[in-house]
């Protein structure tokens, strides 16, 4: 049977595109990130409501994505896992971020969602791919005959870890690795990495 491992992308690949934004532009509220707020939808509108209130929009924070590099070892490792095995990642983040990041990592697949903008840039509203969607995704990959091992460092990762065969914690906050004791943690890519392989 064929695996795919599947990845989140913020925190695990690279870094938090919200807290770079946040430092960028000097507004601390846009910090808050799915490791503080398990309800993404409660968390996306927190954040439209800030980016209306200080004037800014997607051009900004496209801006900030241009200087973000991925993280220190996660293109090699990444290069490494995708040269033994499927490899999807899978994130809540948005079609109008991720490009940028997803060219400095050499094009790996990736679904997420997608912002919708206005012509002035103001971004007024995102849409999921779908509902629970990582989660959706794996039991989809499952369908089709493949076996999914999942890792991540939020809450939003738990649905589709807890739903595969194996399931790792990377980065994660200290509460999250308390809670879910049942889940290997790392901080270091080549423990990572070697963890994956061992449960293919």
């Amino acid at each position: 049977m064929q695996t795919v491992v599947c990845l989140d992308m913020e925190g695990v690949l690279v870094p938090e595109i919200w807290i770079a934004f946040a430092d960028a532009v000097g507004v601390p509220e846009l910090k808050r990130t799915t490791r503080d707020e398990p309800d993404y939808d409660k968390l996306m509108h927190y954040r439209l409501d800030i980016l209306r209130e200080h004037g800014l929009g997607l051009p900004q924070i496209q801006k900030t994505i241009e200087g973000i590099d991925p993280l220190p070892g996660a293109k090699e490792f990444l290069d490494k896992l995708r040269a033994k095995t499927n490899v999807v990642i899978l994130s809540d983040t948005f079609e109008q971020f991720a490009k940028p990041l997803m060219k400095k990592l050499d094009w790996p697949t990736l679904f997420c969602n997608e912002l919708e903008v206005a012509e002035d840039g103001t971004i007024t509203d995102y849409h999921m791919r779908c509902e629970k969607s990582k989660l959706t995704t794996v039991r989809a990959l499952q369908s089709c005959g493949f076996t999914t091992i999942a890792a991540g460092d939020s809450f939003n990762d738990l649905a589709m870890i807890e739903a595969s065969r194996a399931g790792f914690l990377f980065r994660t906050t200290d509460a999250i690795r308390a809670d879910y004791p049942q889940y290997p943690a790392f901080t270091e890519f080549d423990e990572f990495y070697d963890a994956i392989v061992a449960k293919l």
